[in-house]
């Protein structure tokens, strides 16, 4: 906590804590908070400002909404999204609390009819996006109101989203000086330290709490595959998961719209979701979602921000995120009744490519693009990482914690090994080309192919051609795309894609420092091979793999170790397969030794039996 602001008129009624009490129970139907609800709630009764920093699901806008009928007077809301103020206010107005927004989905007179209600006192809580509060206009009204609160929901888009995207977002910082001695609190999923800082420094002038519970989300599995034929990747994993709901989001509109199709020609109910439909039609992809079981939405990152459905089992990324925030924030909709939830992420060099070219051509400060690109390298240190997935995702976050046993990296551990000379021979081929060429050409010099381009620029005679005709294309793409993420070369966007030599990258040519890679980043290897094994599995097979799962999670709580301790994925997609009858038969199935035939065989040979 730091620089908290003595408001001299807060407005903490005398037993607001026996009221709120109450009106936890009689509105909201709880009889408790959560851990970080009662430390932000209090401080905004207390009349501070506050950051909150809760993970997806742990009940922020209970943060707010609860003052807002404790204090009285008008709480004002802020807002991203039209499909999520709807949301909001109808969810409240279940609860029996008067409830309203004013935007652009509805007829002026709707608008109008609200705003009298607001002036009259009728409306508790009031939702406005950014760019309908930010006028003038409306900013003196408000002023003109009984305005006890400010609550500024998914708080990340203040840093996150630039100054050409969401400017007013950024005029935010306004509401302190026009609503002096009123508590604003600022909430967010997906805010690293950074962030956090950005936002506090914009909002509050660094004058504010700050309440962090923690970003772990332990039920989601996480795993990461390098793209190699992506559309079959893709009909693989959401195939093993064939009538579980689930999102799979895409880089483009037509991606959307492909990916939708060909998912529907394999026997999928899934729809297409992007910012250029019809939004009557976007309403309609998101009722069958929210209602309809097994519906796969194939959206850009136009869907998902306030969509509260909890029992999304699993989301796919056929694409590399922007960011490590990106990331997190959108396989947050998986899981959120607190069950076991899948994510995959596919990724390669292009990706990354993409990316850095979309930050180039961004209209923002050079700051800004330096902090963009900063926050992509951590995204793809997390995708090239050999240790548990969730210590690096935490860790971005300021959190530490332990391997989880839930990710691909601790499921199926694979060694790093020494790189250094393979990684100066792609260094020296890089720097003898004049650091302008793309990967593809760099792996052709260094196998020694012999081809057009590569005798048009005289690079059959270099002293490094052919050095590494050794290893596959494929192994040396690899290499080099975790030279790209170790910080050893990186792509030269200007240059249209040329790799070039960091400063780290001259050390090691010169023998400076080291280089370590992954195996299985270079090769099919034995995660690929299990998630092949898994997309043969039929529907049955599949059910049964989620089943061995669930009984693989219980018995991991129950002992208080990690999943993988109980069986390997390969071990239960091979029970899935074999489907033993008897403790001889469970002996035989991969990983499986006498003494966990001993402690766990009756339980899943149990299991395995009822799916008969």
């Amino acid at each position: 906590m730091t620089g908290l602001m003595i408001q001299a008129e807060a407005r903490q009624p005398e037993g607001a804590s026996a009221e709120l009490s109450a009106i936890l129970r009689e509105n909201f139907g709880f009889s408790d908070l959560r851990p970080g609800q009662r430390q932000a709630i209090d401080a905004v009764l207390a009349g501070h400002n506050v950051l909150a920093v809760m993970p997806t699901g742990a009940g922020k806008s209970l943060c707010y909404q609860l003052p807002a009928l404790v204090m009285g007077g008008l709480t004002i809301v802020v807002s991203p999204l039209v499909a999520l103020m709807r949301d909001q206010v109808a969810a409240l107005r279940l609860n029996g609390i008067a409830a309203a927004a004013i935007n652009s989905d509805q007829s002026r007179e709707e608008n109008v009819g609200i705003w009298r209600d607001v002036q009259g006192g009728r409306v508790r809580l009031l939702y406005l996006s950014p760019e309908r509060l930010m006028t003038e206009r409306m900013l003196a009204a408000l002023q003109a109101c009984d305005v006890g609160l400010i609550a500024i929901d998914e708080a990340h888009c203040i840093s996150q989203w630039g100054p050409a995207f969401r400017p007013d977002y950024e005029g935010l910082a306004q509401l302190r000086h026009r609503f002096p001695r009123r508590p604003i609190i600022a909430l967010t999923a997906t805010a690293d330290p950074v962030t956090q800082a950005d936002i506090k420094a914009k909002l509050f002038d660094d004058e504010a709490e700050t309440v962090i519970t923690g970003f772990d989300r332990p039920n989601l599995s996480l795993a990461v595959l390098l793209k190699s034929n992506w559309k079959k990747q893709v009909s693989a994993f959401v195939g093993a998961r064939s009538g579980s709901s689930g999102i799979v989001y895409c880089l483009s509109r037509r991606k959307t719209e492909e990916v939708a199709e060909d998912l529907r020609a394999d026997g999928h109910t899934a729809l297409a979701f992007h910012a250029g439909m019809d939004t009557r039609d976007k309403q309609q992809v998101q009722n069958r979602f929210m209602t309809e079981p097994g519906i796969v939405v194939v959206a850009t990152i136009a869907f998902g921000m306030g969509i509260d459905k909890p029992d999304v089992r699993w989301v796919l990324h056929t694409d590399l995120p922007g960011s490590t925030e990106a990331y997190y924030q959108e396989i947050g909709r998986a899981g959120r009744d607190g069950e076991p939830a899948e994510t995959l992420l596919l990724y390669g060099l292009d990706d990354i490519r993409m990316r850095r070219t979309f930050i180039a051509q961004e209209e923002a400060s050079d700051e800004r693009k330096r902090r963009e690109n900063k926050r992509l390298d951590a995204l793809i240190a997390y995708c090239e990482a050999p240790e548990c997935r969730r210590r690096v995702l935490l860790r971005h976050f300021g959190q530490e914690s332990e391997a989880c046993g839930n990710c691909d990296n601790c499921l199926d551990p694979v060694p790093t090994r020494d790189g250094k000379v393979l990684a100066q021979k792609a260094l020296s081929a890089i720097y003898r080309t004049g650091q302008r060429f793309g990967a593809s050409h760099i792996v052709d010099v260094l196998r020694g192919a012999i081809n057009e381009r590569i005798t048009a620029s005289g690079h059959d005679s270099l002293p490094t051609f052919g050095t590494g005709r050794d290893l596959t294309k494929q192994e040396w793409q690899g290499i080099l795309r975790q030279m790209v993420a170790s910080g050893v070369i990186e792509i030269d966007i200007a240059g249209f894609g040329g790799l070039r030599l960091t400063a780290t990258g001259a050390a090691l040519l010169k023998g400076e420092g080291e280089f370590r890679y992954r195996a299985d980043r270079i090769a099919p290897t034995r995660r690929e091979k299990r998630a092949a094994a898994s997309a043969v599995l039929d529907a049955s097979g599949a059910d049964l793999l989620s089943v061995l799962k669930g009984l693989r999670m219980k018995l991991a709580k129950e002992r208080d170790v990690p999943a993988y301790v109980i069986f390997s994925d390969r071990s239960l997609i091979d029970m899935a397969q074999r489907r033993p009858r008897s403790a001889g038969e469970f002996a035989e199935v991969f990983g499986v030794g006498q003494t966990k035939v001993k402690e766990f065989g009756d339980l899943f040979l149990r299991e395995i039996a009822a799916a008969r």
